[in-house]
């Protein structure tokens, strides 16, 4: 067990679905019936196919099954090795890209219940987040509220790229609900590919698909901001789930230009988007896309001029880093324990009980 992650809180931790057909037992009668009946099963996402080198790292691959696919590969490969005290899992299941939001709902609605099932009864350690039709605000909100009274839900899960962006006032039921059950809520990097991910058109590779995620979490945030949502709902915060962390400082120097600039387009913005992002949004720190030099991490840090934004992460079975040194060269000490506990405890209401 490294002394250097002991006792952390790995809020990022992505367990694998088999398919469809794994739901099955956790379908009712007629959405058991479409699915076998249609022959669904793999519902993977375009980001992440599963034979993509960037999905798992190759000694988390294991010679039988996928890559993340069991609470014993979890414990091994990481439970044990980085003394976690806690792993919150993220489901990164592609029902929520599907048109038929009733289908939708049904697949959300079984994903959770196999998490609980397969994975939270198995291991007390484990918390996770909740997969909702995000495209229907009133079905997500119900999904929300079934699965709040289970207290190991600590977080709403949602694409990070949407059919509309996520300041919109339509989405606000979710941050509404979110809000009332102390839940942040989490954007993953993923897409259900309604839209380009770049300003001029579809790319060709991954690797831009990955790249200009940077743009697309820019987008998200900038849409919240200044739809209000973070005056709204003061409360509330934002988790980005392998953002990095390179585009921090640019965006809030030129956020907080304009703003100053047009806000009285904007007068419920009360705050420079700067203060707003260091209040309410957290970021995992894999992938962290730190400067070359490990010197410069402190600087970078400094620029974006907020303790409280990193949260530890693995971003297991994804290939961010090699063997057990999760944490970058060049992290300021006093920030390690913010970064590893204390951070995720004031991001997550819903631990303190289970830690106590």
């Amino acid at each position: 067990m490294p002394a250097a992650t002991s006792g952390a809180i790995d809020c990022d931790l992505h367990p694998a679905i088999p398919g469809c057909m794994a739901l099955l037992p956790y379908l009712d009668e007629h959405w058991h019936e479409e699915v076998v009946s249609r022959g669904l099963d793999d519902l993977d996402l375009a980001l992440w196919p599963r034979g993509a080198p960037l999905t798992a790292r190759s000694d988390w691959r294991p010679e039988r099954g996928l890559p993340g696919g069991s609470v014993e590969l979890l414990r091994s490969q990481i439970l044990e090795p980085f003394g976690t005290s806690i792993g919150i899992l993220n489901t990164m299941f592609g029902a929520p890209a599907l048109h038929n939001v009733d289908m939708v709902a049904a697949l959300c609605r079984a994903a959770n219940d196999w998490v609980v099932k397969e994975w939270l009864d198995k291991e007390p350690r484990l918390r996770a987040g909740i997969v909702v039709p995000a495209e229907d605000p009133d079905l997500a909100v119900q999904e929300i509220e079934r699965r709040a009274t289970d207290k190991r839900f600590v977080q709403v899960l949602l694409f990070g790229a949407t059919e509309t962006l996520l300041g919109r006032r339509s989405h606000w039921p979710i941050y509404e609900a979110a809000q009332r059950h102390d839940m942040p809520v989490a954007l993953q990097v993923t897409s259900a590919m309604r839209h380009s991910p770049t300003a001029n058109g579809w790319p060709s590779y991954l690797i831009e698909d990955h790249v200009n995620f940077a743009q697309t979490f820019q987008s998200q945030l900038l849409s919240m901001i200044s739809e209000g949502v973070f005056t709204r709902f003061p409360k509330l915060k934002v988790v980005l789930l392998g953002a990095g962390i390179g585009w921090v400082p640019s965006f809030i120097w030129r956020g907080t230009k304009e703003w100053r600039a047009l806000r009285r387009e904007v007068p419920w913005v009360d705050r420079s988007p700067a203060q707003i992002l260091r209040d309410h949004v957290r970021i995992s720190c894999q992938p962290l896309d730190a400067p070359p030099d490990p010197n410069d991490l402190a600087t970078l840090l400094e620029m974006i001029g907020c303790d409280d934004m990193l949260l530890f992460a693995t971003d297991w079975p994804h290939w961010r880093f090699d063997g057990t040194e999760a944490l970058a060269p060049g992290l300021p000490e006093d920030m390690r324990a913010r970064l590893l506990r204390d951070n995720a405890l004031a991001t997550y209401p819903r631990l303190k009980g289970s830690l106590s």
